[in-house]
């Protein structure tokens, strides 16, 4: 996308020959040939300079023009070591992404929650990500639609404030020490706005009525097992690992608070700018994504659970017990539809939970690859941006 750096810059005269007005020690001759080797210098520049002109701007356009047909070198994807991310967890375990990119390098790594791997993504380590909605609201936010495309979603559901037994109500939250897997990720919002109105004050540097420590998924577990935290809003499958290994019971299921308890927890995100260099590689992930979401809903349950075990043992380094599995599975709705109708809620839970501003987000969703992808599927299939995006 640079334009040549060993052209010379138009205007530029180097080795030009400085010509002294009034001079009249060298002869009338020689005087005469260096002024016309010198004129004839000066023109061949100028022509050398404006071709030059022409052959940088015909390169710097030449790149814009082939992007569209040039898959990337190599695509770097994020994702998280839950249940929630099985779309990405599949896609690679099974090698359905990494077949769709065809010859394009697929690179991965996996995060904890979704503040960090935006970070990644902005810093340029990362291309895409499965993470959830508030984190890419934020990030959309932050930079004036300049960062993030949501071009998916992959999965509903799947999120729980889940708290110590003795825990009979909101009422009985104050005062209590609560955590969240990261400040300003998905269920760090969906606890404060919550909170707020239930009439508690939490404040992002942990105080308030109720304290609110963000806190790594694993070190949840642990500080629950100790005693040192009253409860957690967890995705899976960690809610599930606090109720079955730890002893933690459900206070709140998010889907009840949502409109026929449909809530969007993970979605498919990708830098604009590698978007817009690379839409050929976008559309080849969104081809293994789209398969990886159809393999989720269609294979048996001992099959499904002993792949995603596999899976998170390599990703996060540990593998569950069954029932650990089967309870996350029956929380979550595998989807490619990010479910655009529920973001201007989404981003309000945000400004109230005090993690984000007021803005429009419209033009927050590119859905165009998606649906292209979705062409030869049954009739009628279209996944809607709900005006805030390209569909």
């Amino acid at each position: 996308m640079s334009s040549p750096s060993n052209n010379p810059t138009p205007g530029q005269t180097p080795g030009t020959t400085r010509i002294v007005a009034g001079e009249t020690t060298k002869p009338r001759r020689k005087r005469t040939l260096e002024i016309s080797l010198a004129v004839g210098l000066v023109l061949l520049i100028g022509a050398g300079a404006a071709v030059a002109s022409t052959v940088s701007r015909t390169t710097e356009a030449a790149p814009a023009a082939a992007a569209s047909d040039t898959p990337a070198a190599e695509l770097k994807l994020g994702y998280f070591g839950n249940i929630t991310h099985a779309p990405a967890l599949v896609g690679v375990s099974q090698g359905l992404i990494a077949k769709s990119l065809g010859e394009t390098k697929l690179s991965t790594q996996v995060f904890n929650a979704g503040p960090a791997a935006i970070e990644a993504l902005n810093a340029g380590a990362i291309d895409a990500t499965y993470i959830g909605p508030n984190p890419a609201i934020n990030s959309y936010v932050k930079s004036k639609g300049e960062s993030i495309s949501i071009i998916a979603g992959a999965a509903s559901g799947g999120a729980q404030l889940v708290v110590k037994p003795e825990i009979a109500s909101a009422a009985d939250l104050k005062g209590k020490k609560l955590a969240t897997p990261q400040l300003g990720g998905t269920q760090d919002v969906a606890l404060r706005a919550w909170l707020g109105k239930q009439g508690y004050k939490t404040n992002t540097d942990g105080s308030g009525d109720v304290a609110i420590n963000p806190t790594e998924n694993a070190q949840t577990l642990k500080l629950f097992q100790d005693g040192k935290l009253d409860g957690a809003w967890l995705p899976e499958p960690w809610a599930s690992r606090l109720v079955l290994q730890a002893g933690a019971k459900v206070l709140v299921d998010e889907k009840d608070l949502w409109d026929k308890g449909e809530f969007i927890t993970t979605v498919l995100i990708v830098n604009k700018k590698f978007a817009a260099e690379h839409p050929a590689t976008v559309k080849a992930l969104l081809k293994g994504h789209v398969e990886s979401v159809d393999w989720l809903n269609a294979a048996p349950a001992a099959e499904k659970s002993t792949v995603l075990n596999a899976a998170l043992k390599e990703s996060a380094g540990a593998a569950l017990p069954a029932d650990v599995i089967d309870r996350s599975l029956k929380n979550i709705v595998f989807t490619i539809d990010p479910l655009a109708g529920t973001y201007k809620k989404l981003l309000q839970d945000g400004v109230d939970a005090g993690t984000t501003t007021q803005a429009d987000i419209n033009g927050i969703f590119d859905l165009t690859a998606l649906n292209s992808v979705l062409g030869g599927s049954p009739a009628g299939t279209k996944i809607s941006a709900q005006g805030l995006g390209r569909d």
